[in-house]
């Protein structure tokens, strides 16, 4: 097949003849002169290969093959125009969607008041939210599901991440246990206490295990968060969580004790696919998403 190499202007000189039906008028309507207008028509014949037009003294008209052409050109011409007006609105973000995964302490704490303020300057953007654990997240960004997860663990190799915070930890126990009034402690002050521990596959056990803490054998494991602040209100233990699932404890009225040490820290992170663009939409997204990162929690003790 013979390359075809006609350009916007010649589908519009090709429209101009069809309506004007005369090569002077549609010449002026494309800001032409007749002979450089009449190589174009010429040009664009040559390569469909057969007359588009029937030309006379008085009028030119299509040919049956040209009136065929005329249509193809007008439907590619709005497909254009609806594909560029489509663009402008997913610029202008008056369209679009966008998907966060996130961990279940920061759908819970950050995202609320992220989706409230996006939705008040967004309000066409479709938006989904996930709330995942760290694994599951990080499947849902790599299988495109979503366009960014917050996460604190797991193998980060191939993605572009950005540090939102480096979480504190806080012993969280009964109001009248021993160490409630404390206003820190340290994990070895912590080692011959009755233990609520997260399950192993989270990312805070994890956090926890590597900084020194010893897990004995018979400890409390549980899955959810809701689960180990019912167990220490119980007073069945205490139990060392990161400070944005505070509010979980704070409900529940329990005490809140900062953990010293630095080697007790959970980088929470802003996930995404290398060498992927996020598009506009979601980069407002992911905007707003630091800005909430770095404002005051009011769930810390004190506050």
């Amino acid at each position: 097949m013979a390359s075809i190499n006609l350009s916007a202007r010649d589908f519009e000189a090709f429209l101009a003849l069809a309506q004007a039906q005369h090569f002077t008028r549609a010449a002026e309507q494309c800001h032409l002169s007749q002979s450089a207008f009449s190589q174009r028509i010429a040009r664009i014949e040559k390569t469909a290969g057969l007359p588009l037009f029937e030309r006379s003294t008085r009028h030119v008209s299509l040919t049956p093959e040209g009136e065929v052409f005329a249509e193809e050109v007008r439907r590619i011409q709005d497909d254009l125009h609806h594909a560029v007006a489509h663009l402008q609105e997913l610029a202008t973000r008056r369209i679009g969607k966008v998907a966060v995964a996130a961990l279940p302490s920061a759908a819970a704490v950050w995202m609320p008041r992220v989706i409230s303020r996006y939705r008040a300057v967004n309000p066409h953007i479709r938006i989904e939210l996930f709330d995942a654990l760290a694994e599951s997240g990080l499947s849902l960004l790599r299988s495109g599901r979503v366009d960014m997860t917050i996460t604190a663990g797991g193998d980060l190799r191939e993605f572009d991440v950005t540090v939102l915070k480096m979480e504190r930890f806080f012993l969280v126990c009964h109001p009248e246990h021993k160490l409630a009034e404390r206003r820190s402690i340290s994990l070895s002050q912590l080692q011959d206490e009755d233990m609520i521990h997260m399950a192993r596959s989270s990312s805070v056990r994890q956090h926890i295990e590597s900084a020194g803490l010893m897990v004995r054998a018979g400890a409390l494991e549980v899955e959810h968060l809701a689960t180990a602040a019912a167990l220490v209100a119980q007073g069945l233990g205490v139990a060392i969580v990161p400070e944005l699932t505070l509010f979980h404890f704070a409900r529940a009225g329990l005490a809140m004790v900062a953990v010293r040490g630095k080697e007790l820290r959970r980088p929470v992170l802003l996930a995404r696919r290398k060498g992927k663009a996020l598009s506009v939409a979601a980069r407002a997204m992911a905007e707003d998403i630091l800005l909430e990162a770095r404002l005051p929690q009011d769930t810390l003790p004190g506050r």
